[in-house]
């Protein structure tokens, strides 16, 4: 039961290709770099109710918004990294960590779910479009 506890009371999230949870796994698209830099601005941008970018730097492949939940006064930083791997296709990470002293009870896990699922729809991505680097064959070649 601790595990659970812990698990309650955690105040951050990130994604990894790799990780147990579908939510977590962040994105490699085969979509162009530009077309998912500017849908993850529109999404980050207010594309979902409560977000705003504070800064973003194209260069860098950098959003960083600020997730509020108004009903339970909750603010959490996200922290969007776009750049291309080391096969040339869009990679998507995303770190979300709550600005209150508690744990989040999941919300972080949950903002980045519901980020990725959104840029998903903006992009109109295709299941063609979204790569699962730890089943594709050209993915294991590199490994």
């Amino acid at each position: 039961m601790s595990g659970l506890l812990d698990k309650l009371y955690e105040k951050q999230a990130n994604t990894d290709e790799r990780s147990d949870d579908p939510r977590l796994r962040g994105r490699t698209y085969t979509i162009p770099f530009e077309a998912v830099w500017q849908a993850a601005m529109r999404v980050s941008g207010g594309g979902l109710i409560g977000w705003s970018i504070g800064r973003a730097d194209d260069q860098r492949g950098v959003i960083e918004a600020l997730a509020k939940t108004p009903l339970i006064g909750s603010e959490t930083d996200v922290h969007v990294q776009i750049g291309l791997d080391q096969l040339g296709q869009t990679r998507v990470d995303v770190v979300a960590v709550s600005r209150g002293e508690k744990g989040d009870w999941g919300r972080s896990k949950r903002l980045i779910g519901r980020f990725v699922h959104a840029l998903d729809r903006e992009l109109s991505a295709r299941p063609g479009q979204i790569l699962d680097p730890t089943q594709h064959p050209d993915y294991r070649e590199t490994a």
